[in-house]
């Protein structure tokens, strides 16, 4: 008889940690394989950063914080939140976990009931069902389409909100596909919401500062001040600054929302680390031309790239607005062979044909969509041009 509990047949592992590992494990075995399928930033933390976690240490802020992050850092992300979206909060209206994932795992399992539904667009990022289903919700997987950049439209929207419809997550710039959203395009989905009062909305906005072609980020309670008391905005350090190991995320509501999440983590983790909140506390009030300066190499990155992606025969993609990922359509390889014979029938065995060339990716099944892969562009030029090339080389192999 297994000694795990049913909530854990309804939960699988991180399938892009999963790749990623895999990555690892083949370049130890001596593979030369180049990884496109890591989720996060490949530059360095800002040196300002390192020694702020450096004097911390040396203080002795290496004890317990308050559950939910330090009145510091508490105050640095009211300060963030005014004066990068406009929005106004309290320290009271403000939740710090181990990263964005934990402050989103705390809202969900700290307001769904069994059958709650959980509205998501796809493609989405691969965690999000997993964590309405732990929480013994039901996700319930809105369409978008390529044409329109992936955007969640009014009308999906609408057609997809039902009475047991708690959550609608946003996340934009979105992992897997880049997609951002204007002001106007956020009044509009709305302009639907406030037809259902029973409808929360959880902006995810870790990708804020990763922009190309000059867009602004756009945030639900920015766009639609009426929704405030019933939207959580969910950001972190760890994009913007390269500091995905550090694990530190937060979260702006409505005060008794975020007092139940830290309830919950209280009973869980208890605080997010010492260290690394000092080290996110001189991130977010430390020099910023260093996120510009990040955001612009990952546009020089995108623009490499997309040209090389875009003139492979069986492969088709748009031009991310943001993030650092490529969500490219596969379905040209499908039910071709391999020189070895074997044929591709989906985006997964897209994505293990060109590891075995030597490049990692994620298929898109996960992220709701496919037949897709997920590209990253989080590497060097070198790196980028390197895989484009082998990709391209796999692609002409298929007959």
């Amino acid at each position: 008889m297994s000694p795990l509990a049913e909530r854990m047949s309804r939960v699988r592992a991180s399938l892009s940690s999963a790749a990623a590992q895999r990555a690892r494990e083949l370049r130890a075995a001596g593979r030369d394989i180049l990884n496109l399928g890591q989720g996060e930033p490949d530059f360095a933390t800002p040196e300002h950063v390192i020694e702020a976690a450096h004097r911390a240490m040396r203080a002795g802020e290496t004890r317990y914080t308050n559950t939910d992050g330090t009145p510091e850092l508490k105050a640095a992300i009211v300060e963030k939140f005014r004066r990068e979206n406009g929005l106004r909060f309290e320290p009271d209206e403000i939740s710090v976990g181990a990263g964005a994932k934990q402050v989103i795992f705390n809202a969900l399992m700290a307001t769904l009931d069994p059958g709650d539904e959980v509205l998501i667009p796809a493609p989405h990022w691969l965690s999000y069902p997993e964590m309405v289903a732990f929480a013994e919700g039901r996700a319930v997987i809105a369409p978008t389409a390529r044409e329109n950049d992936f955007k969640l439209s009014p009308a999906a929207l609408e057609a997809a909100i039902t009475p047991r419809t708690k959550w609608l997550i946003l996340n934009a710039p979105s992992n897997p596909a880049g997609t951002a959203y204007t002001l106007e395009e956020l009044r509009a989905l709305a302009a639907v919401l406030e037809r259902h009062p029973r409808v929360w909305i959880l902006a995810d906005d870790i990708y804020e500062h990763i922009l190309f072609d000059g867009r602004r980020h756009a945030t639900m309670a920015q766009a639609a001040p009426q929704l405030a008391s019933r939207t959580l905005t969910v950001n972190g350090v760890s994009k913007a600054y390269a500091m995905t190991g550090w694990r530190i995320g937060y979260g702006a509501g409505p005060s008794a929302l975020i007092r139940a999440m830290g309830t919950l983590q209280s009973q869980s983790t208890a605080n997010p680390s010492s260290i690394g909140q000092a080290a996110a506390l001189a991130a977010l009030t430390g020099p910023q031309d260093g996120v510009r300066r990040r955001s612009a190499e990952f546009e020089r990155r995108r623009d490499a790239l997309g040209p090389q992606l875009a003139a492979i025969p069986g492969l088709a993609c748009g031009m991310p607005h943001g993030a650092f990922y490529f969500f490219v359509s596969c379905a040209g390889f499908l039910g071709k062979r391999t020189p070895e014979g074997t044929a591709l029938a989906d985006d997964e065995h897209v994505a293990l044909y060109l590891l075995d060339e030597g490049v990692a990716l994620v298929h898109g099944a996960p992220y709701g969509a496919s037949p897709y892969i997920r590209v990253s562009f989080a590497t060097s030029m070198e790196n980028l041009a390197e895989a484009g090339r082998r990709i391209a080389r796999a692609g002409a192999k298929l007959g």
